[in-house]
């Protein structure tokens, strides 16, 4: 157990640039972490979810303090919300568009004859 823990800070130290040392808490909150069941993969998982939230500041950097990090509660809810899926809905189909009804050339030709009136009126009440 203790090269896994060994190995998971060093993997944590490389992801996150950071060099801190293992002392006997930092060990034990690792010891904690693995013995709950989660891996080095969820660590990862956790850490680069983090980090993206960082970016877009959405989250503080001291998310990524390992006192914070391994807090088992915290952990899991931050592992299980990087994996959420969320997906935008799915757009409502239009209503169906009914066909447009055949056209009749004499109604067609009156509705420009109505159309041309209202315009001229328009124009010679305005004097354009």
């Amino acid at each position: 157990m203790i090269e896994r823990i060994q190995q998971a800070h060093a993997f944590y130290c490389r992801l996150t640039g950071q060099r801190v040392s293992l002392r006997f808490d930092r060990e034990r909150l690792f010891y904690e972490l693995f013995h709950a069941g989660f891996t080095q993969a969820d660590l990862e998982r956790v850490i680069r979810y983090l980090q993206r939230e960082i970016r877009e500041g959405r989250r503080n950097v001291g998310a990524l303090k390992l006192s914070n990090l391994l807090q088992l509660d915290r952990f899991e809810e931050d592992l299980n919300i990087s994996r959420v899926q969320l997906y935008a809905p799915k757009p409502s189909s239009p209503a169906p568009v009914s066909p447009p009804a055949p056209t009749n050339p004499q109604e067609d030709q009156a509705a420009r004859q109505r159309a041309l009136e209202i315009l001229r009126k328009f124009r010679a009440e305005h004097g354009s």
